[in-house]
């Protein structure tokens, strides 16, 4: 049943024979939670890989079962369904579920930034000097109105550029697909994450123009830091299991601990194989550009919320990011009392 398509399928099948889940009964079973992630390698998500790896879940006596969509999306689909119980995603779909009446909790926090840079093709834009040199240029994202595509959008803005009529966007949706197009020639520009950011700036194919891996990035393109990868469930079953969030967050908490000392040897034994893409020298350097992306103890930044909800209220025409209550979209309760065991 727990295969991608069922996942997805029998909360489906629940909605559609009109049994409304409860999310008090999707945690039935003290101890086992299962969390959806559409993109687990990302290193917005690694804190949740090592918590996993780790046996940081375990400790607090949590079975957790971490389910990996295959696209952008489903992982939210997955917990609205009820097949999944918590999100690993970006804080800002915390809001956007706001803005649909389906309020969405955000109560641990694993990256302060999100960790995307926009940049150019050395070949193809050998003369860049402004962003409105990309004016019918090709443009490489993950998904489209995902973060790639909002941030390459948001720098467009800035230079009086409209996206939808003065740029192609091209959908990558693997690093693969990203490499490939770049270096064929496929796309003249490139918003995308790491490791696949440090692989063309190490190639010398890639020239930088927004950079969102540091706070001092995030403070350039969005004017503070940028919430990103976090835990979160519905409103009412973080009400309802508050133990259980906890749980969830002291494993966090210890995850993002222990990644502020890591070092290059803990990380290949901690990491799964499969995320190196066959170059660990080359993971090993995104990782270090990444560090000060997380978060130190899973709490929201003051300013957070706020700045997430300007960067969305841009792409928002009918004004419903303005009627969100920031300060029910989450919670710093549970990163507090983690903050103060792990003294993180």
């Amino acid at each position: 049943m727990w295969n991608r398509r069922g996942l997805l399928g029998a909360g489906m099948a629940l909605m559609g024979a009109g049994m409304p889940v409860t999310w008090a009964q999707t945690a039935a079973t003290p101890g086992k939670v299962i969390i959806a992630v559409d993109q687990k390698s990302s290193f917005c998500y690694l804190p949740l890989t090592i918590a996993e790896r780790k046996g940081f879940f375990a400790e607090e006596g949590v079975d957790v079962t971490v389910r990996e969509l295959p696209e952008p999306g489903e992982a939210m689909l997955a917990v609205q369904s009820g097949s999944a119980h918590v999100l690993s995603g970006p804080y800002t779909a915390t809001i956007g579920q706001h803005i649909r009446a389906q309020p969405q909790t955000a109560f641990v926090l694993q990256a302060r930034a999100p960790q995307m840079v926009l940049g150019v093709s050395l070949r193809a834009m050998a003369h860049y000097r402004e962003l409105r040199d990309l004016r019918g240029r090709r443009i490489g994202v993950m998904a489209l109105d995902s973060a790639s595509d909002r941030i390459a959008r948001l720098m467009l803005a800035r230079a009086g550029m409209a996206a939808k009529n003065e740029v192609q966007f091209v959908r990558l949706a693997t690093p693969t697909e990203a490499l490939t197009a770049f270096h064929s020639g496929g796309i003249d520009a490139i918003c995308y994450n790491d490791p696949t950011i440090t692989q063309l700036e190490q190639s010398g194919a890639l020239r930088v123009i927004a950079d969102t891996r540091t706070l001092r990035g995030c403070t350039e393109v969005f004017g503070g830091p940028m919430p990103a990868g976090c835990l979160s469930a519905p409103s009412e079953f973080v009400a309802a299991q508050p133990k259980l969030c906890q749980a969830l967050t002291n494993a966090v908490v210890h995850g993002l601990k222990w990644l502020q000392t890591a070092g290059p040897s803990d990380i290949i034994k901690a990491v799964p194989e499969h995320y190196f893409l066959g170059d660990r020298a080359l993971y090993l350097a995104a990782f270090s550009r990444a560090r000060e992306a997380w978060t130190p103890d899973g709490m929201m930044p003051a300013t957070g919320p706020s700045t997430a909800a300007d960067m969305l209220a841009k792409f928002d025409a009918s004004g419903g990011v303005q009627r969100v209550d920031l300060a029910r979209t989450y919670t710093n309760e549970f990163a507090r009392r983690a903050k103060a065991r792990f003294k993180a």
